[in-house]
Order: C-alpha cells, then sequence, then structure tokens
C-alpha cells in the first residue's frame, strides 16, 4: 500500500511538472504574439541596435536563440549565420555558444518533462539502443553525435531528453561538442560582411565544406586514438610475440567453447581447444544431458502409474533403480561422438588435453607447453555453489555434477534449492520411488516465475507426494551412526529433517580459478562472472569470454549463442564488431507441466516499470489436450497495451518447451499475434494454442464502433 501511495504521489508531481511547464511556454509566447515584440524582432532589428546599442542588440540576440533552440523551432542555424554577420566571429562565437548550450539544455528537460513517458511507451525498443550507448560510452556518445553535422542539434537535445543522461553531463558535453559546428556557422555568417549578395555559392565555399568534412571525422579519429591510448597502457609490460602459433585458443570444451572452436574451424582459422577434463563440458556429462535422460524415465514411470487414467491395467510394475541410472550413463555415451576430441579433430580443431593458464595477454600454458595465440576466447563454464553448512563433510552429501554416480536408491532424499536444477531433479527421483524432501530460502519455488506458475508447480509437487518446504533455511548437519538429518530454521523454530542423502542445487558460480586472471587483472562482476563488454571482451581486446564463465545466463543455448559473437569479433573485429544480441534468450524448466519463457513475464516487466497487457489461453480448453489427458498449464503473452507486439509469454504444459519455439521466431523477426493469428496451425496440435491465444487478443481488441456499424449493416441486408 505504501508504494502504491509513493507511485500515486510521484504520478501527480510529475503530472504538476507537466502542466507548470505548459504554462510557462503558454504565457511566453502569448506575451511575445500579445505584445506584437515577435513581428518586431528581424535581421534590421539587430542591424540598427548593434549600430545604436550593442549591449542590447547582444542581450535581445542572446535571449531568442535560447528561445528558438529551447523550443527547437528550425532558425537556430539561420541565427548562427546571423550571429556572425553582427558580432563578428569571436563575439558570436562565445554569444551562440553559450546561448546554444543554455538553449539546448532547455530542449531537453522540455522533451524529458513531456514527451518521456509518451515516446517511452511507443518507441522503448529503440530508445534502449540509445540508452545503451550512453550506459557504455557515457559523455562520449553525447559527443560524438554533437560532432555530426547531420544530425541536427535540435534532435539530438529531445533525443537525450528521453534518456537517463544527467543535465551537468549533458550541458557540459555540448557545450564542447556544438563549439566546432557553431565555429563553422558563425564563420560563415561573418563573411557575409564581405559578399554583397547573398547566395548559396557565396556560403559554401571550398573551405566551409572542408570544415563539415572534419568535422564528421572528428568523433571517429578521437575514439580511435582514446582507444589506441588505452590499448597501449593495457599491453604495458607485455612481450608481444612477432608470430603466433594459432590464430585463437579456446580455454574449455564445453557448449561456449566447442561454438566457438566449430566456428573458427569452418572459417578456416587455425584453432587449439584445450580441456582439463571431458569433453562436453557439464551440459553433455552432468548437466543437460543426463538430467533429461532421468527425466525421461521418470515420465514413462509416472505415466505408467496414472495407466488407469487411459483404460490401461498394468500391475506389478517396478523401477529398477540401478538400471535407469545405467541408462542415463549410456545416454551420455551415445552422445558423446558428437563432442568427441576425434570428430574435433577431423574438422581441423588441435584439441588438447591439461589445464590452461593465461601468463601474457597472448599466451597460454598449459602443462610444459606455451602457446601462442592472437586471440583468446575463455569458456571455461561453471560449477555448482556448495554452501558453507556446518557438518556437511559428515552426511551423503551430492551436487548435480556428482549425483550421477548413484547407483542405490536413497530411502529419503534431501534437496536444498528451489531452482530449475533442484525442482527437475526433485520430481524426478520422487517419480522413480525415491521420498523426497524439498526446501528453500524463497517464499515459494521457482521464484524468478510469475506467482501463479510458482503456485502451480508447488501444488503439483505437493499432489505427487513431495514435502516442499520453502522459507526453510539450512542451519547445520548432523550424523549418529547411520541416521542422517539435517536442522533447519522454518516459520520461526528449528526442525529436523532426515534423510539418507542430500542433493545441494542452490545455484552456480564461475570457474575462474587457476587461469592467470589476477595477475593479468582480468575483472570480475559481483557475481564471480567475468566482466566483458558488448563484444564480449574483457579488459584486454584480444581475450573474450562466453557461456557462464561470462554470464548473465547459464544455458547451454546462451552458451552457443555468445560463442558466435566471441568467435567472430576475436577473428574479424578489426573490420567489423558485433554486439551481443540478449533481446530474445528462451528458457525452459523441464518439470512436469513444463515451464518455457521468452521475453519479460509479469514479475519483471513490473519490476522494470514497464507497462503491458497480458492475454491468457488455458491448455483444459485445447482439444489435443484433452486427448492427451495433459490439460494443466496455459499460455500466457504480455504485450503492448494496445498492441501486438509481444513483450514476453509463458507457457505451462505438456511440451511448453517446443511451442516456445514461435514465440521466439516472432519476438525475434518483430512478428505480433496477428502474425501467429494468421498462420495455419495443424489440428490437432498443442500448437494450436499460440493460435488460440492470439485469437483472444483479437477479441479483446475488436472495434465496437465498427461491429456496431456491422451488426446495422446485417441488420439491413435481411
Amino acid at each position: 500500500m505504501e508504494k502504491e501511495e509513493a507511485g500515486n504521489e510521484k504520478s501527480k508531481s510529475s503530472c504538476c511538472k507537466k502542466y507548470l511547464l505548459l504554462a510557462v511556454i503558454a504565457v511566453v509566447a502569448g506575451g511575445l504574439y500579445g505584445t506584437g515584440l515577435i513581428n518586431d524582432i528581424t535581421p534590421d532589428f539587430f542591424f540598427r541596435q548593434q549600430q545604436d546599442n550593442p549591449y542590447l542588440a547582444a542581450f535581445v540576440f542572446f535571449f531568442f536563440y535560447v528561445l528558438v533552440t529551447g523550443l527547437s523551432l528550425p532558425v537556430a542555424a539561420l541565427m548562427t549565420l546571423l550571429a556572425g554577420a553582427l558580432f563578428g566571429f569571436a563575439k558570436g562565437l562565445v554569444l551562440v555558444s553559450f546561448a546554444s548550450t543554455l538553449g539546448a539544455s532547455l530542449s531537453m528537460l522540455i522533451a524529458r518533462t513531456l514527451l518521456r513517458d509518451w515516446v517511452q511507451a511507443r518507441f522503448e525498443r529503440q530508445l534502449k539502443k540509445v540508452n545503451a550507448g550512453i550506459e557504455e560510452d557515457g559523455a562520449f556518445y553525447l559527443f560524438s553525435l554533437r560532432l555530426l553535422p547531420v544530425i541536427p542539434f535540435s534532435v539530438v537535445n529531445l533525443v537525450m531528453g528521453l534518456t537517463k543522461i544527467r543535465l551537468w553531463t549533458f550541458s557540459w558535453v555540448s557545450q564542447l561538442g556544438m563549439l566546432a559546428g557553431t565555429a563553422v556557422y558563425v564563420n560563415a555568417g561573418s563573411q557575409l560582411q564581405k559578399v554583397d549578395e547573398i547566395s548559396v555559392n557565396s556560403l559554401l565555399t571550398p573551405a566551409l565544406l572542408i570544415s563539415f568534412a572534419l568535422m564528421a571525422a572528428v568523433p571517429w579519429l578521437a575514439r580511435i586514438l582514446v582507444q589506441a591510448w588505452k590499448v597501449r597502457g593495457l599491453y604495458k609490460g607485455f612481450q608481444k610475440p612477432a608470430s603466433f602459433d594459432t590464430n585463437l585458443a579456446v580455454i574449455g570444451a564445453g557448449s561456449g567453447g566447442l561454438v566457438s572452436a566449430y566456428i573458427a574451424a569452418a572459417v578456416k582459422a587455425r584453432v587449439t581447444l584445450v580441456e582439463k577434463e571431458k569433453m562436453g563440458g557439464d551440459c553433455l556429462n552432468t548437466g543437460c544431458v543426463p538430467s533429461k535422460a532421468l527425466i525421461r524415465s521418470s515420465r514413462i514411470s509416472n505415466t505408467i502409474a496414472r495407466a488407469r487414467e487411459f483404460g490401461i491395467r498394468i500391475e506389478g510394475s517396478q523401477v529398477d533403480f540401478r538400471a535407469v541410472m545405467e541408462r542415463v550413463q549410456d545416454v551420455v555415451r551415445q552422445i558423446e561422438p558428437h563432442d568427441s576430441i576425434e570428430r574435433y579433430t577431423g574438422l581441423g580443431v588441435d584439441c588438447v588435453q591439461g589445464t590452461a593458464r593465461l601468463v601474457s595477454p597472448w599466451q597460454v600454458k598449459i602443462g610444459d607447453r606455451t602457446l601462442s595465440a592472437r586471440n583468446i576466447i575463455i569458456a571455461s563454464g561453471g560449477r555448482p555453489v556448495v554452501p558453507p553448512i556446518p557438518g556437511l563433510d559428515a552426511v551423503t552429501s551430492y551436487t548435480s555434477d556428482t549425483i550421477w554416480s548413484l547407483r542405490e536408491k536413497p530411502g529419503t532424499l534431501l534437496v536444498i534449492g528451489g531452482g530449475p536444477i533442484g525442482c527437475e531433479l526433485a520430481q524426478a527421483f520422487h517419480r522413480l520411488g525415491v521420498q523426497v524432501v524439498q526446501i528453500d530460502r524463497a517464499e515459494r519455488l521457482l521464484s524468478q516465475e510469475d506467482d501463479e506458475v510458482s503456485r502451480l508447480i508447488m501444488s503439483r509437487f505437493e499432489q505427487e507426494g513431495i514435502r516442499v518446504l520453502p522459507q526453510c533455511e539450512a542451519v547445520s548437519f548432523h550424523r549418529e551412526d547411520s541416521a542422517q538429518w539435517l536442522e533447519a530454521r522454518h516459520q520461526g523454530g528449528l526442525i529436523r529433517l532426515h534423510f539418507d542423502a542430500v542433493l545441494l542445487a542452490v545455484g552456480r558460480k564461475a570457474n575462474t580459478q587457476g587461469l592467470g586472471l589476477e595477475e593479468l587483472q582480468i575483472e570480475k562482476n559481483p557475481d564471480g562472472t567475468l566482466a566483458v563488454n558488448s563484444w564480449l571482451q574483457t579488459r584486454y581486446p584480444n581475450i573474450y569470454a562466453c557461456g557462464d564463465v561470462a554470464g548473465p545466463w547459464q544455458f547451454t543455448h546462451a552458451a552457443a549463442h555468445q560463442a558466435w559473437y566471441a568467435t567472430v569479433n576475436a577473428l574479424f573485429g578489426r573490420f567489423r564488431k558485433f554486439r551481443v544480441d540478449y533481446s530474445v534468450i528462451p528458457r525452459a524448466t523441464f518439470v512436469d507441466p513444463e515451464i518455457a519463457r521468452v521475453g519479460l513475464n509479469e514479475k519483471e516487466a513490473r519490476s522494470q516499470g514497464i507497462k503491458y497487457e497480458v492475454t491468457r489461453f488455458a491448455m483444459e480448453e485445447l482439444d489435443r489436450a484433452l486427448a492427451d489427458g495433459e490439460t494443466e498449464g496455459f499460455v500466457k503473452v504480455l504485450t503492448v497495451p494496445g498492441k501486438d507486439r509481444i513483450l514476453g509469454c509463458t507457457i505451462v504444459g505438456q511440451h511448453a518447451g517446443e511451442l516456445l519455439t514461435e514465440y521466439v521466431t516472432a519476438m525475434k523477426h518483430g512478428l505480433g499475434l496477428n502474425k501467429i493469428l494468421g498462420t495455419i496451425h495443424a489440428y490437432p496440435t498443442l500448437s494450436e494454442a499460440n493460435k488460440y491465444v492470439a485469437g483472444e487478443w483479437k477479441k479483446a481488441h475488436v472495434p465496437q464502433k465498427l461491429m456496431g456499424w456491422l451488426e446495422r449493416f446485417h441488420s439491413w441486408q435481411r
């Protein structure tokens, strides 16, 4: 309630500022027109006053220059020429320089006060690029815009008012950035005193054209010089090799590293791939592949348990836990050749087994061998977080990396963590006959999802027999003979949770130890990932990072996505660099029912202050879901208010991860719900849910006045 009241007060304050500003503008405009003063202010007036009272002429000129630039009237360029003709180069430059800065600041504030909300709602995607440029390059971004004569100063003023740039920064950068352009125009105006007849040819002299060309080149030259200076300082103290053993050295053979090596080899670069453990990384050996193989077995077990719902009797079925876990490893072995040394060697990749350590920005040491590389990609992945809970060493504990060694079914498995990994494995093991207790410090499982999604999953877990304890914090582990238990704080008191094995699933952290990063002073983010820019470069422009070690996503497909940018920028960045695009990153949690999402959900939209509309379609209304007996779930789409542009989509239900792809494609290519509605979907399929939710949006946005006219037309036809 307090937050809502504060929001209302803020909204009222904003409205008051708008009305006050509009009133001031109206008073000034009314005064100028009402008194007829606007009609008297002509070039002749200034020329007369310059002779009779030069100080008054300068004051009035300054005032009107501020006024026309503040209101973004398209006469500032002419007034700048007039300043040179009236006052000469030096005096005209000083007057216009300060007047233009003051007027530009006023214009920026008007845009920020009156237009920001309106433009933000309609051009949010375009403004993101400008805000990103300001955040990354700071004042230099605005300075570059000011030095480009092809972009009118008035346009820059208005656009900057819609960003988050500070007024003081805007003012002093504008003062410096506009100085060159102002000087060119004032100088051109001062030349008017020397000509008898004003013409285009008399103004557009070779010297003036060269001045404009130099203005356009200044920001790029400045950027090149600043970057060269920074690079020189970074590499000071290191000896760059005269030649390199390889074009690209990739550290880590997980998803990011494998894709990087594959792309580099495909474009005929010499690439060396270093891996200290198993090829394929976490995804193949301890993550995506084994967990999905386990989930498949658990779903079959659950389907057998539900057989009577489908009119089938199965008596005496049992889960062979050891066989299930052996099958998981067999699936890993089947996929191993896809990521093997043999395959990548055949592709032209030099695969090296060993621990890599950076000894310079161009050198990697692997055992006794030192390899030189023009560019390096760090793709060392991540590992499970092991929380420092007292007594942990005394009990039988596993992480998502080590749980796959389990062969004997535990009676009770305690799962600590309510994120995607914890939830997937908790449900899978429970369906294989293990009693599962799951705890989490948060108020609910899958706390990054919307409340209704979390509630649905928690309800499903409890129905299946999983004991879920939210807002439960581990205090200490204990063991006495064969008995093991956790003492935890829950609902204001201490409780004991007995178990045979505990699974720690409280998150993952980047693998950065032993890489030599500290010696090279390569910075890290607060969460331990490597600090990279929009091109995935670290502190050193030739050292890149991708995947879990770079963040912000811990998905296999996100690592592969980043790998393309890191590799292309590393190999071809001197010609063109590509900013990594995080605008459309899908995610899926393979619980039952599945959860899949792309873009914003309601929780994120509210936290970011983004306005949205929600359209839902329940799976229980879908023919195929009814036929399959899988009616739990929904499709929920967030759109821009009044428009069909998709901000995000959450799908809960059978095969949600597969259904999401249609929305990923739509968002990537700017397609709205109308396009999805106009696409033929096969019947009966689960994908029809996407069409039906688009239909729900369409029904909610039918123009009622037009429908009234159509009703009268059809009545007349009868």
